[in-house]
Protein backbone atom coordinates (compact mmCIF):
# COMPACT_ATOMS: atom_id res chain seq x y z
CA UNK A 1 0.00 0.00 0.00
CA UNK A 2 1.88 3.27 -1.03
CA UNK A 3 2.18 6.17 1.68
CA UNK A 4 -0.53 8.85 1.62
CA UNK A 5 1.21 11.75 0.71
CA UNK A 6 -1.62 14.07 -1.08
CA UNK A 7 -4.41 15.78 0.78
CA UNK A 8 -6.72 18.44 -0.36
CA UNK A 9 -4.33 20.71 -2.04
CA UNK A 10 -1.11 19.32 -2.54
CA UNK A 11 1.52 17.94 -0.36
CA UNK A 12 1.55 19.33 3.35
CA UNK A 13 3.64 18.17 6.18
CA UNK A 14 6.33 19.17 9.24
CA UNK A 15 9.70 19.43 8.68
CA UNK A 16 12.48 17.96 8.91
CA UNK A 17 9.93 14.88 10.82
CA UNK A 18 7.54 14.56 7.92
CA UNK A 19 8.69 16.31 5.24
CA UNK A 20 12.72 16.04 4.40
CA UNK A 21 15.17 16.35 1.71
CA UNK A 22 15.26 12.55 1.24
CA UNK A 23 11.30 12.73 0.38
CA UNK A 24 11.40 16.17 -1.57
CA UNK A 25 14.33 13.98 -4.11
CA UNK A 26 12.24 10.97 -4.34
CA UNK A 27 9.06 12.78 -5.19
CA UNK A 28 11.43 14.24 -7.65
CA UNK A 29 12.26 10.97 -9.46
CA UNK A 30 8.94 10.51 -8.85
CA UNK A 31 7.17 13.14 -10.74
CA UNK A 32 10.18 12.32 -13.62
CA UNK A 33 8.80 9.16 -14.02
CA UNK A 34 5.46 10.68 -14.72
CA UNK A 35 5.61 12.65 -17.33
CA UNK A 36 8.18 9.89 -18.94
CA UNK A 37 11.47 11.38 -17.87
CA UNK A 38 11.28 14.18 -20.39
CA UNK A 39 10.76 18.00 -21.06
CA UNK A 40 11.61 20.91 -18.42
CA UNK A 41 10.19 21.97 -14.62
CA UNK A 42 9.91 25.05 -13.74
CA UNK A 43 9.54 24.66 -9.91
CA UNK A 44 9.27 27.98 -7.32
CA UNK A 45 9.00 28.18 -4.06
CA UNK A 46 7.67 30.70 -1.18
CA UNK A 47 9.55 32.10 1.67
CA UNK A 48 9.93 29.37 4.30
CA UNK A 49 13.08 28.72 5.45
CA UNK A 50 13.04 25.44 4.28
CA UNK A 51 12.36 26.44 0.87
CA UNK A 52 15.93 26.30 -1.31
CA UNK A 53 16.68 22.95 0.99
CA UNK A 54 14.03 21.06 -0.44
CA UNK A 55 13.41 23.02 -3.71
CA UNK A 56 16.83 21.45 -4.82
CA UNK A 57 16.73 18.37 -3.19
CA UNK A 58 13.32 17.99 -5.13
CA UNK A 59 14.95 19.21 -8.57
CA UNK A 60 17.86 17.00 -7.94
CA UNK A 61 15.51 14.24 -8.39
CA UNK A 62 13.62 15.87 -11.37
CA UNK A 63 17.49 16.11 -13.39
CA UNK A 64 18.19 12.34 -12.15
CA UNK A 65 14.80 11.15 -13.55
CA UNK A 66 15.66 12.82 -16.43
CA UNK A 67 13.98 16.33 -16.34
CA UNK A 68 15.43 19.49 -16.85
CA UNK A 69 15.03 21.36 -14.21
CA UNK A 70 14.41 25.21 -14.03
CA UNK A 71 14.56 26.95 -10.70
CA UNK A 72 12.36 30.35 -10.57
CA UNK A 73 13.19 30.87 -7.02
CA UNK A 74 10.78 32.74 -4.83
CA UNK A 75 7.29 33.33 -6.77
CA UNK A 76 3.60 32.90 -5.85
CA UNK A 77 2.51 29.08 -6.56
CA UNK A 78 0.33 30.51 -9.83
CA UNK A 79 3.47 31.34 -11.64
CA UNK A 80 5.20 27.06 -11.81
CA UNK A 81 1.24 26.70 -13.24
CA UNK A 82 2.11 29.49 -15.71
CA UNK A 83 5.54 28.47 -16.73
CA UNK A 84 4.20 24.56 -17.37
CA UNK A 85 1.94 26.08 -19.41
CA UNK A 86 3.32 29.43 -21.88
CA UNK A 87 6.63 28.05 -21.87
CA UNK A 88 6.51 24.68 -22.93
CA UNK A 89 7.09 22.95 -19.83
CA UNK A 90 6.11 19.06 -18.77
CA UNK A 91 5.91 19.80 -15.40
CA UNK A 92 5.76 23.00 -12.87
CA UNK A 93 6.20 22.46 -9.23
CA UNK A 94 5.51 25.08 -6.43
CA UNK A 95 7.46 24.06 -2.84
CA UNK A 96 4.71 25.49 -0.59
CA UNK A 97 2.20 24.59 2.88
CA UNK A 98 0.00 27.60 1.43
CA UNK A 99 -1.69 29.07 4.53
CA UNK A 100 0.30 26.31 6.91
CA UNK A 101 2.42 27.63 9.82
CA UNK A 102 5.99 28.05 9.02
CA UNK A 103 6.93 24.75 10.57
CA UNK A 104 5.52 23.16 7.31
CA UNK A 105 6.32 22.56 3.56
CA UNK A 106 5.07 20.44 0.99
CA UNK A 107 4.56 20.65 -2.70
CA UNK A 108 2.21 21.77 -5.63
CA UNK A 109 2.05 20.14 -8.66
CA UNK A 110 1.11 20.99 -12.53
CA UNK A 111 0.65 19.24 -15.86
CA UNK A 112 2.29 20.79 -18.87
CA UNK A 113 -1.73 22.65 -19.50
CA UNK A 114 -1.48 24.47 -15.87
CA UNK A 115 -3.89 21.94 -13.93
CA UNK A 116 -2.80 21.12 -11.05
CA UNK A 117 -2.33 17.20 -10.77
CA UNK A 118 -5.65 15.26 -10.67
CA UNK A 119 -5.81 12.66 -7.96
CA UNK A 120 -4.71 10.06 -10.53
CA UNK A 121 -1.47 11.73 -11.15
CA UNK A 122 -1.33 12.55 -6.95
CA UNK A 123 -1.56 8.61 -6.44
CA UNK A 124 0.73 7.61 -8.84
CA UNK A 125 3.08 9.76 -7.45
CA UNK A 126 2.78 8.06 -4.24
CA UNK A 127 2.95 4.69 -6.20
CA UNK A 128 6.40 5.58 -7.66
CA UNK A 129 8.01 7.85 -4.23
CA UNK A 130 9.48 4.17 -2.70
CA UNK A 131 10.61 2.82 -6.09
CA UNK A 132 11.27 5.78 -8.30
CA UNK A 133 15.13 4.73 -8.88
CA UNK A 134 17.96 7.49 -11.06
CA UNK A 135 18.40 6.47 -14.36
CA UNK A 136 21.10 5.70 -15.91
CA UNK A 137 24.04 8.38 -16.13
CA UNK A 138 23.49 9.31 -19.42
CA UNK A 139 19.88 10.45 -19.20
CA UNK A 140 20.91 12.67 -16.05
CA UNK A 141 19.61 16.48 -17.41
CA UNK A 142 21.14 20.15 -16.10
CA UNK A 143 20.02 22.79 -14.17
CA UNK A 144 18.81 26.16 -15.30
CA UNK A 145 17.95 29.69 -13.95
CA UNK A 146 14.59 30.69 -14.92
CA UNK A 147 13.49 34.06 -13.64
CA UNK A 148 12.25 35.40 -16.33
CA UNK A 149 8.88 33.55 -15.67
CA UNK A 150 8.31 35.86 -13.14
CA UNK A 151 8.43 38.83 -15.67
CA UNK A 152 6.41 37.05 -18.34
CA UNK A 153 3.52 36.01 -16.24
CA UNK A 154 3.54 40.02 -14.82
CA UNK A 155 3.47 41.25 -18.51
CA UNK A 156 1.07 38.93 -19.98
CA UNK A 157 -1.47 39.41 -16.72
CA UNK A 158 -1.12 43.06 -16.97
CA UNK A 159 -1.38 43.37 -20.53
CA UNK A 160 -4.36 40.82 -20.40
CA UNK A 161 -6.51 43.01 -17.63
CA UNK A 162 -5.51 46.38 -18.84
CA UNK A 163 -8.27 48.93 -17.49
CA UNK A 164 -10.82 49.57 -20.61
CA UNK A 165 -11.30 53.12 -18.80
CA UNK A 166 -10.35 54.69 -15.63
CA UNK A 167 -12.59 56.49 -13.45
CA UNK A 168 -10.46 56.43 -10.58
CA UNK A 169 -7.49 55.83 -9.37
CA UNK A 170 -7.96 53.40 -6.16
CA UNK A 171 -5.32 53.26 -3.12
CA UNK A 172 -5.09 49.45 -2.71
CA UNK A 173 -3.23 47.88 0.50
CA UNK A 174 -1.76 44.51 -0.41
CA UNK A 175 -0.76 42.15 2.82
CA UNK A 176 1.24 39.37 1.45
CA UNK A 177 1.76 38.07 4.83
CA UNK A 178 5.63 38.36 4.20
CA UNK A 179 4.95 35.76 1.17
CA UNK A 180 5.83 34.84 -1.98
CA UNK A 181 3.49 37.74 -3.76
CA UNK A 182 5.57 40.23 -1.98
CA UNK A 183 7.00 41.58 -4.97
CA UNK A 184 4.44 40.68 -7.48
CA UNK A 185 1.02 41.50 -6.59
CA UNK A 186 1.97 45.08 -5.68
CA UNK A 187 3.81 45.62 -9.57
CA UNK A 188 0.69 44.37 -11.39
CA UNK A 189 -1.65 46.45 -9.26
CA UNK A 190 0.80 49.93 -9.68
CA UNK A 191 0.84 48.66 -13.26
CA UNK A 192 -2.67 48.80 -13.72
CA UNK A 193 -2.78 52.43 -12.73
CA UNK A 194 -3.46 51.22 -8.55
CA UNK A 195 -2.05 53.27 -6.10
CA UNK A 196 -0.15 50.47 -3.74
CA UNK A 197 0.32 50.51 0.16
CA UNK A 198 1.98 47.47 1.30
CA UNK A 199 2.44 45.75 4.38
CA UNK A 200 4.00 42.70 5.33
CA UNK A 201 5.77 42.80 2.50
CA UNK A 202 9.69 42.02 3.52
CA UNK A 203 10.14 38.33 2.31
CA UNK A 204 10.40 35.62 5.32
CA UNK A 205 9.63 32.73 5.92
CA UNK A 206 8.50 32.80 9.92
CA UNK A 207 5.90 34.95 8.58
CA UNK A 208 6.25 37.56 11.59
CA UNK A 209 3.40 39.85 10.64
CA UNK A 210 0.77 37.67 10.53
CA UNK A 211 -0.36 33.85 10.12
CA UNK A 212 -0.35 33.23 6.37
CA UNK A 213 -4.27 31.93 6.60
CA UNK A 214 -5.85 35.10 5.49
CA UNK A 215 -8.62 33.85 7.72
CA UNK A 216 -11.61 36.74 9.26
CA UNK A 217 -10.66 36.28 12.73
CA UNK A 218 -6.90 36.49 11.62
CA UNK A 219 -7.36 40.02 9.20
CA UNK A 220 -10.19 41.80 10.99
CA UNK A 221 -8.11 42.85 14.33
CA UNK A 222 -5.45 44.17 12.28
CA UNK A 223 -8.24 46.57 10.52
CA UNK A 224 -7.40 49.57 12.42
CA UNK A 225 -3.51 49.59 11.24
CA UNK A 226 -4.89 49.00 7.77
CA UNK A 227 -7.37 51.92 7.87
CA UNK A 228 -4.39 54.12 9.20
CA UNK A 229 -3.37 54.07 5.13
CA UNK A 230 -6.80 55.35 3.86
CA UNK A 231 -7.49 52.73 1.14
CA UNK A 232 -9.90 52.16 -0.44
CA UNK A 233 -9.20 48.48 -1.08
CA UNK A 234 -8.03 45.73 1.36
CA UNK A 235 -5.77 42.71 -0.10
CA UNK A 236 -4.58 40.08 1.93
CA UNK A 237 -2.73 37.28 0.67
CA UNK A 238 -1.69 33.32 1.84
CA UNK A 239 1.92 32.32 2.07
CA UNK A 240 2.32 31.44 -1.66
CA UNK A 241 -0.17 33.50 -3.14
CA UNK A 242 -3.04 31.11 -4.71
CA UNK A 243 -5.07 32.31 -2.31
CA UNK A 244 -7.00 36.00 -1.74
CA UNK A 245 -9.01 37.98 1.03
CA UNK A 246 -10.60 41.28 0.93
CA UNK A 247 -11.54 43.40 3.19
CA UNK A 248 -13.42 46.66 2.75
CA UNK A 249 -12.06 49.62 4.98
CA UNK A 250 -15.66 49.99 6.41
CA UNK A 251 -17.21 46.95 6.30
CA UNK A 252 -14.45 44.66 7.05
CA UNK A 253 -14.03 41.13 5.90
CA UNK A 254 -15.67 40.60 2.41
CA UNK A 255 -17.21 36.79 2.78
CA UNK A 256 -15.47 34.53 0.34
CA UNK A 257 -19.16 33.63 -1.06
CA UNK A 258 -19.92 36.96 -1.94
CA UNK A 259 -16.88 37.40 -3.91
CA UNK A 260 -17.20 33.93 -5.72
CA UNK A 261 -20.70 35.50 -6.58
CA UNK A 262 -19.09 38.97 -7.36
CA UNK A 263 -16.37 37.33 -10.45
CA UNK A 264 -19.28 35.11 -11.29
CA UNK A 265 -21.63 38.15 -11.78
CA UNK A 266 -18.16 39.87 -14.00
CA UNK A 267 -17.83 36.81 -15.98
CA UNK A 268 -21.28 35.94 -16.69
CA UNK A 269 -21.56 39.13 -18.61
CA UNK A 270 -19.17 37.50 -21.47
CA UNK A 271 -20.55 34.45 -22.19
CA UNK A 272 -22.66 31.91 -20.58
CA UNK A 273 -22.16 28.52 -18.90
CA UNK A 274 -21.10 26.37 -15.50
CA UNK A 275 -20.17 27.79 -12.51
CA UNK A 276 -17.89 25.31 -10.61
CA UNK A 277 -17.83 25.68 -7.28
CA UNK A 278 -16.74 23.52 -4.13
CA UNK A 279 -18.82 22.00 -1.49
CA UNK A 280 -18.63 24.32 0.92
CA UNK A 281 -19.98 27.53 -0.88
CA UNK A 282 -23.26 29.47 -0.29
CA UNK A 283 -26.24 29.71 -2.09
CA UNK A 284 -25.09 33.53 -2.62
CA UNK A 285 -23.16 32.02 -5.59
CA UNK A 286 -26.91 30.35 -7.15
CA UNK A 287 -28.63 33.11 -6.57
CA UNK A 288 -26.46 35.45 -8.58
CA UNK A 289 -24.97 33.01 -11.35
CA UNK A 290 -28.87 31.71 -11.99
CA UNK A 291 -29.85 35.10 -12.36
CA UNK A 292 -27.57 35.63 -15.32
CA UNK A 293 -28.22 32.66 -16.85
CA UNK A 294 -25.31 30.27 -15.88
CA UNK A 295 -25.43 26.96 -13.88
CA UNK A 296 -23.80 26.04 -10.65
CA UNK A 297 -22.31 22.76 -9.94
CA UNK A 298 -20.90 21.92 -6.81
CA UNK A 299 -17.60 19.68 -6.10
CA UNK A 300 -14.90 18.47 -3.74
CA UNK A 301 -12.56 20.88 -2.14
CA UNK A 302 -9.54 21.28 -3.50
CA UNK A 303 -10.43 19.07 -6.27
CA UNK A 304 -12.23 21.68 -8.96
CA UNK A 305 -9.50 21.61 -11.39
CA UNK A 306 -10.18 18.11 -11.92
CA UNK A 307 -14.03 19.27 -12.54
CA UNK A 308 -12.86 21.85 -14.88
CA UNK A 309 -10.83 19.21 -16.75
CA UNK A 310 -13.88 17.12 -17.07
CA UNK A 311 -15.94 19.31 -18.65
CA UNK A 312 -13.52 21.65 -20.96
CA UNK A 313 -12.43 24.91 -19.93
CA UNK A 314 -14.86 26.63 -23.03
CA UNK A 315 -17.66 25.12 -21.25
CA UNK A 316 -17.03 26.71 -17.81
CA UNK A 317 -17.10 29.97 -16.97
CA UNK A 318 -15.30 29.79 -13.47
CA UNK A 319 -14.30 27.43 -10.64
CA UNK A 320 -14.04 28.67 -7.54
CA UNK A 321 -13.75 27.58 -3.82
CA UNK A 322 -13.55 30.26 -0.68
CA UNK A 323 -9.95 32.03 -1.08
CA UNK A 324 -9.25 30.81 -4.46
CA UNK A 325 -10.41 31.27 -8.26
CA UNK A 326 -10.06 29.77 -11.53
CA UNK A 327 -10.14 31.87 -14.54
CA UNK A 328 -10.27 29.88 -17.32
CA UNK A 329 -9.41 33.32 -19.49
CA UNK A 330 -6.31 33.41 -18.45
CA UNK A 331 -5.86 29.29 -17.04
CA UNK A 332 -6.77 26.44 -15.64
CA UNK A 333 -5.11 26.91 -12.46
CA UNK A 334 -6.10 28.80 -8.99
CA UNK A 335 -4.43 32.01 -8.84
CA UNK A 336 -4.43 34.94 -6.06
CA UNK A 337 -3.08 37.43 -8.11
CA UNK A 338 -5.24 37.13 -11.00
CA UNK A 339 -8.22 37.88 -8.67
CA UNK A 340 -6.57 40.78 -7.05
CA UNK A 341 -5.77 42.14 -10.25
CA UNK A 342 -9.39 41.56 -11.54
CA UNK A 343 -10.83 43.26 -8.46
CA UNK A 344 -8.75 45.87 -8.81
CA UNK A 345 -9.48 46.40 -12.69
CA UNK A 346 -12.91 47.03 -11.77
CA UNK A 347 -12.68 49.45 -9.27
CA UNK A 348 -10.79 51.18 -11.80
CA UNK A 349 -13.07 50.88 -14.37
CA UNK A 350 -16.12 51.95 -12.31
CA UNK A 351 -14.59 53.96 -9.82
CA UNK A 352 -16.53 52.82 -6.61
CA UNK A 353 -15.83 51.22 -3.59
CA UNK A 354 -16.21 47.34 -3.91
CA UNK A 355 -19.07 47.32 -0.86
CA UNK A 356 -21.12 49.69 -3.76
CA UNK A 357 -20.23 47.38 -6.37
CA UNK A 358 -21.59 44.33 -4.48
CA UNK A 359 -25.06 46.10 -3.51
CA UNK A 360 -25.41 47.30 -6.97
CA UNK A 361 -24.74 43.86 -8.47
CA UNK A 362 -27.38 42.82 -6.30
CA UNK A 363 -25.24 39.91 -4.39
CA UNK A 364 -26.46 38.84 -0.70
CA UNK A 365 -25.04 38.70 2.55
CA UNK A 366 -26.23 35.81 4.27
CA UNK A 367 -25.79 35.06 7.67
CA UNK A 368 -22.74 32.35 7.55
CA UNK A 369 -19.95 31.13 10.17
CA UNK A 370 -17.03 29.13 9.33
CA UNK A 371 -15.38 26.88 11.72
CA UNK A 372 -12.41 24.15 12.58
CA UNK A 373 -11.75 22.36 15.78
CA UNK A 374 -8.66 20.85 16.75
CA UNK A 375 -9.04 18.23 19.53
CA UNK A 376 -6.50 16.24 21.30
CA UNK A 377 -5.68 13.55 21.30
CA UNK A 378 -5.46 14.68 17.21
CA UNK A 379 -6.68 10.52 16.65
CA UNK A 380 -10.15 11.72 18.15
CA UNK A 381 -11.34 13.22 15.20
CA UNK A 382 -12.56 10.74 12.96
CA UNK A 383 -15.01 9.24 15.72
CA UNK A 384 -16.18 12.68 16.23
CA UNK A 385 -16.48 13.55 13.00
CA UNK A 386 -18.86 10.20 12.58
CA UNK A 387 -20.87 10.56 15.26
CA UNK A 388 -21.55 14.19 14.39
CA UNK A 389 -22.95 13.34 10.81
CA UNK A 390 -24.70 11.10 12.16
CA UNK A 391 -26.42 13.23 15.16
CA UNK A 392 -27.34 15.89 12.70
CA UNK A 393 -29.71 13.71 10.39
CA UNK A 394 -31.85 15.05 13.18
CA UNK A 395 -30.72 17.39 15.31
CA UNK A 396 -31.84 20.66 13.03
CA UNK A 397 -34.58 18.88 11.27
CA UNK A 398 -35.22 16.82 8.60
CA UNK A 399 -32.36 17.84 5.35
CA UNK A 400 -34.32 18.74 2.24
CA UNK A 401 -31.41 17.61 0.59
CA UNK A 402 -27.92 15.19 1.44
CA UNK A 403 -24.79 16.17 -0.43
CA UNK A 404 -21.52 13.63 0.25
CA UNK A 405 -19.17 14.76 -2.30
CA UNK A 406 -17.06 15.96 0.31
CA UNK A 407 -18.14 15.67 4.20
CA UNK A 408 -21.46 15.81 4.97
CA UNK A 409 -23.95 18.62 3.76
CA UNK A 410 -27.00 19.12 5.05
CA UNK A 411 -29.61 21.69 3.16
CA UNK A 412 -32.95 22.31 4.65
CA UNK A 413 -36.24 23.85 3.43
CA UNK A 414 -35.65 27.21 5.14
CA UNK A 415 -32.41 27.86 2.27
CA UNK A 416 -30.33 26.96 5.46
CA UNK A 417 -27.66 24.65 5.52
CA UNK A 418 -24.23 22.64 7.31
CA UNK A 419 -21.31 21.25 6.05
CA UNK A 420 -18.84 18.85 8.19
CA UNK A 421 -16.24 17.30 6.93
CA UNK A 422 -12.49 16.42 7.50
CA UNK A 423 -10.03 19.11 6.53
CA UNK A 424 -7.47 17.02 4.14
CA UNK A 425 -4.63 19.62 5.01
CA UNK A 426 -4.60 19.71 9.15
CA UNK A 427 -6.08 17.40 11.78
CA UNK A 428 -8.67 19.68 11.90
CA UNK A 429 -12.28 19.16 11.91
CA UNK A 430 -14.44 21.66 9.99
CA UNK A 431 -17.80 23.10 10.25
CA UNK A 432 -19.45 25.32 7.67
CA UNK A 433 -23.22 27.25 8.08
CA UNK A 434 -25.14 29.73 6.52
CA UNK A 435 -28.98 30.47 7.02
CA UNK A 436 -31.06 33.60 5.86
CA UNK A 437 -31.83 34.86 9.34
CA UNK A 438 -29.29 35.22 12.58
CA UNK A 439 -31.22 33.61 14.75
CA UNK A 440 -31.32 30.27 12.41
CA UNK A 441 -27.63 30.12 12.02
CA UNK A 442 -27.38 30.73 15.81
CA UNK A 443 -29.48 27.43 16.44
CA UNK A 444 -26.94 25.65 13.83
CA UNK A 445 -23.66 26.56 15.36
CA UNK A 446 -24.47 26.29 18.81
CA UNK A 447 -26.41 22.59 18.39
CA UNK A 448 -23.33 22.14 16.28
CA UNK A 449 -20.97 23.07 19.13
CA UNK A 450 -22.79 21.31 21.57
CA UNK A 451 -22.81 18.17 20.10
CA UNK A 452 -18.71 18.12 19.50
CA UNK A 453 -18.14 18.93 22.80
CA UNK A 454 -20.45 16.30 24.34
CA UNK A 455 -19.00 14.20 21.47
CA UNK A 456 -15.10 15.01 22.85
CA UNK A 457 -15.90 14.47 26.56
CA UNK A 458 -17.14 11.01 25.89
CA UNK A 459 -14.30 10.13 24.48
CA UNK A 460 -12.06 11.80 26.99
CA UNK A 461 -10.91 13.96 24.89
CA UNK A 462 -10.20 18.04 24.74
CA UNK A 463 -10.81 20.58 22.25
CA UNK A 464 -7.73 22.48 21.77
CA UNK A 465 -8.58 25.23 19.37
CA UNK A 466 -11.45 26.78 17.73
CA UNK A 467 -10.34 28.88 14.89
CA UNK A 468 -13.42 31.20 12.95
CA UNK A 469 -13.49 32.44 9.60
Amino acid sequence: MPRRLFGTAGIRMKYPGEFDAVLAYRLGLAAAKVVDGRGEAYVVHDTRTTGPLLTLAFMSGLMAGGVSAGYVGVAPTPVAAYAASRLGGSLGASVTASHNPPEYNGLKLYDSEGYEFTRDLEERVEELVETAEPGDWRVAKGFFHAEEAVSKYIGEMVSRLEPSRVKARPRVLVDPANGATYMVTPTVLRMLGARVVTVNSNPDGFFPGRSPEPRKDVLEPLLPFYRAASPDLILAHDGDGDRLAVLDPRAGFVRQDRLIAFYAALLLRERKGTVIVSIDTGRVVDVVAERLGGRVERYRLGKTHERLKQLGASNVVLAAEPWKLIDPRWGPWVDGVWQAALVTKTLIEEGKPLATLLDELGIPDYPWDRRSYLLEPTSLRDKVYEELVEELKRALGEPAKVLSIDGMRYEYDDGSWVLVRKSGTEPKLRVYSEAETRDRLREIVETVDKLVKNAVERHGGKIVEVTIG
